[in-house]
């Protein structure tokens, strides 16, 4: 999700209700400016400013190396697991950062994860959910592209 978000800063796909529009600024680009109603990193200025302004793909960053040290942690634990029951020593969380399960593990379930945002993504082009946040409205053109 972390890569979505930065991605889509930059990236475009004409259609698709996933993207930003392809040659018009919008919302989302505008510099804050602080008012009465706005966060309060927004009125602080500065470098909390800065943090919050890019609040959502930090803490998406966050998480991925999280659950990925947690991935690890926990294959290892299983790995050392199965060495002992066939009488093999039990290796360090370092090497077995290097081992070829590790990694088949970890890109079955990236695999999934950029099946299913690149799913979302061309899907809306064709596709339509009357009242989804995710959708463009049904009587959108398909080459319509944002919300």
């Amino acid at each position: 999700m972390a890569l979505y978000v930065v991605l889509t800063i930059g990236l475009r796909q004409q259609g698709s209700a996933e993207s930003k529009s392809l040659g018009e600024p919008e919302e989302v680009d505008r510099e804050p400016w602080p008012n009465k109603n706005a966060p309060w990193p927004v009125k602080k200025g500065g470098w909390w400013l800065k943090l919050y302004s890019h609040s959502l793909s930090i803490v998406f960053f966050i998480l991925f190396f999280f659950s990925w040290g947690m991935h690890l942690y926990g294959s290892c634990l299983d790995f050392n697991a199965e060495q002992a029951m066939k009488g093999k020593p039990a290796q360090a969380i370092g090497t077995y950062l290097t081992e070829p399960r590790f990694w088949f593990e970890t890109f079955q379930n990236w695999q999934s994860e950029f099946l299913s945002v690149l799913s979302i993504v061309m899907l809306t082009i064709f596709l339509r959910q009357k009242g989804s946040p995710e959708s463009k409205p049904v009587d959108a053109p398909n080459l319509e592209t944002g919300k």
